[in-house]
C-alpha cells in the first residue's frame, strides 16, 4: 500500500490545487482521488458531516465498488459510534469495524480522518467533517498518508472560505513579488572548481520556488546550494519560501551539521505553519576539497540528475528523507557523490519535469536528462536557458502551470589540476 514520498506529495498538491466551488464538492474529489488510486487498493470512502444542532453525523457522500450502499442521508450518533470522537483528538485511525450496519454490508476494516474546523459539542470535541475509506487490508502507514491528506484539505477548505477577504490583499502581491525577487541571490556563483547558474520563474505574481547559494563567513571553503518547492501557492507559499531562507541561512552561519539543520527545519516548518507546511528541499554542500565529493541531502524533493563526463552516462539523485513539515520528527540521511572535472548536477522543481504538452504529456526526466546530454558542452548560464525555453515551447497550450527553477552546476578545473577521482555510486531510495 506504500506510495512513496513523491506518491504522497502528488496526492496533497492535488488537494491543494483543486478549485472546487464548494466544501462537499472539494471532499468528493478528495475522497474520489484516494479511492481511484491503484496503488491503495481502497474498495470505497464516505463523507460524514456534523449535524448543526445535535451531537450526530449524516453521510452526504459515499462511492463503493463492491458493497451493498448506506440509505441515503444516514444518520450515525456520537454515542452510538464513539469513533467520531476519537478522530477529533487523533485525527486520523485505523479500526475494525464494529457497526453491525457496516459488517453486514461487508466494511470490516476503515480508516478515517477529521477534516474542518473544531467543533465543541456537548459531547466534546468534534471534526466539521469526516472522510472514511475501507479496505481489505489498511495499515499505520495508510493512517499517516491520511492525516497528511485530512491537514491539507482543512487548509484547503480554510482557503475557499476566506477566499473573499485575500483578494484584498492584491494590492500588496507586486510588493512581495519585488521583495520574493531580492531575496533570490544571483544568478551566476563562481566557486573555486565550480560554475553555478540559478533562475526561478514564479507562475503568479509570487510562488513556492526557491533556490539559495549559502555561504560561510567563517569557512570560505564551502558553499551550500539549496532549491525547495512548497506545496501552497501564492503568498502562503511565497512566505514559507522565505521562512525557509532565513532558517537554512541562520542554521548555516551555526556550522549546524546537514543532517541536523535540516531536521530543525522540518520542525520549525511543523511548529510555524500549523497548516500549510508540506515543503520538498534539496541542499548540498560544495568544498574546495579536489576530490570533488558533494554532501547533500533530499527531502522528498525531485531528484536532481547527475551527469558523469568520464562514462556520458546520468544517474539520479534521490531522496534520502521525507518531505518536510509532515511529521516533527523525522530523520534525513546525508549521502555523497562525486564531481569530476566537466560533471554537471542539474537541480530543479516540479514545474520543470511536469509541463504539459496539449496532449497532456510530461515534459519528464526522459526529456530533460537528453537536454542535458546535448547541452554538456555549454556553459551553465546556457545550459539552464537552453531547459527552460526548451519546457516553455513544449508547453505552450498545455493545461498545467506551476513555478518553475532550475539550478545548473558544472564542475571545471584549472588545466594544471584536472585529477580524477573514483565515483561513489549513489544510494538508490529506499522503498
Amino acid at each position: 500500500m506504500r506510495i512513496g514520498q513523491r506518491g504522497i506529495y502528488k496526492l496533497v498538491q492535488s488537494v491543494i490545487q483543486n478549485e472546487s466551488e464548494n466544501d462537499l464538492s472539494l471532499l468528493k474529489a478528495v475522497v474520489r482521488t484516494v479511492v481511484d488510486y491503484d496503488t491503495l487498493h481502497i474498495k470505497g470512502g464516505r463523507i460524514w458531516k456534523l449535524n448543526e444542532n445535535d451531537d450526530a453525523y449524516k453521510l452526504v457522500f459515499q462511492t463503493e465498488s463492491d458493497v451493498e450502499m448506506l440509505p441515503e442521508e444516514y444518520e450515525v450518533t456520537v454515542e452510538h459510534q464513539p469513533v467520531f470522537l476519537m478522530v477529533a483528538e487523533k485525527k486520523s485511525l485505523v479500526k475494525k469495524e464494529m457497526d453491525k450496519e457496516f459488517v453486514s454490508r461487508g466494511i470490516l476494516m476503515y480508516s478515517a480522518t477529521g477534516v474542518g474546523e473544531t467543533m465543541h459539542r456537548h459531547s466534546g470535541k468534534l471534526c466539521e467533517y469526516v472522510l472514511a475509506f475501507h479496505a481489505d487490508v489498511l495499515d499505520d502507514d495508510f493512517r499517516s498518508l491520511l492525516a497528511v491528506l485530512g491537514s491539507a484539505t482543512t487548509n484547503k477548505l480554510r482557503n475557499n472560505r476566506s477566499f473573499h477577504e485575500r483578494w484584498k490583499l492584491k494590492q500588496d502581491l507586486d510588493k512581495a513579488s519585488e521583495l520574493q525577487k531580492s531575496l533570490l541571490p544571483d544568478h551566476t556563483l563562481e566557486f573555486h572548481h565550480y560554475s553555478i547558474f540559478g533562475i526561478s520563474v514564479p507562475d503568479l505574481e509570487v510562488g513556492g520556488d526557491y533556490f539559495d547559494y549559502i555561504k560561510s563567513e567563517s569557512d570560505p571553503d564551502r558553499v551550500g546550494i539549496v532549491i525547495s518547492d512548497a506545496a501552497s501557492k501564492g503568498m502562503s507559499a511565497a512566505i514559507q519560501a522565505l521562512f525557509v531562507s532565513g532558517a537554512l541561512r541562520m542554521g548555516a552561519k551555526y556550522h549546524s551539521k546537514l543532517s541536523n539543520l535540516i531536521s530543525n527545519l522540518n520542525e520549525l516548518l511543523c511548529a510555524t505553519f500549523p497548516y500549510e507546511r508540506f515543503v520538498s528541499l534539496f541542499y548540498c554542500e560544495l568544498t574546495a576539497m579536489e576530490n570533488g565529493v558533494v554532501l547533500y541531502v533530499n527531502a522528498g524533493h525531485c531528484a536532481p540528475i547527475l551527469y558523469n563526463s568520464q562514462t556520458k552516462t546520468l544517474a539520479t539523485v534521490e531522496p534520502t528523507g521525507g518531505i518536510l513539515g509532515v511529521l516533527p520528527v523525522q530523520h534525513f540521511r546525508v549521502e555523497s557523490y562525486i564531481m569530476n572535472n566537466n560533471d554537471i548536477c542539474i537541480l530543479f522543481t516540479d514545474g520543470i519535469i511536469e509541463a504539459q504538452n496539449k496532449k497532456g504529456e510530461q515534459y519528464g526526466y526522459e526529456r530533460l536528462g537528453r537536454d542535458l546530454l546535448r547541452l554538456r558542452h555549454k556553459t551553465t548560464k546556457e545550459i539552464a536557458g537552453s531547459i527552460l525555453e526548451s519546457v516553455v515551447k513544449f508547453s505552450t497550450g498545455g493545461s498545467y502551470k506551476d513555478d518553475s527553477t532550475i539550478v545548473v552546476i558544472k564542475r571545471q578545473d584549472r588545466e594544471d589540476n584536472k585529477k580524477t577521482y573514483p565515483v561513489v555510486p549513489l544510494r538508490k531510495k529506499k522503498q
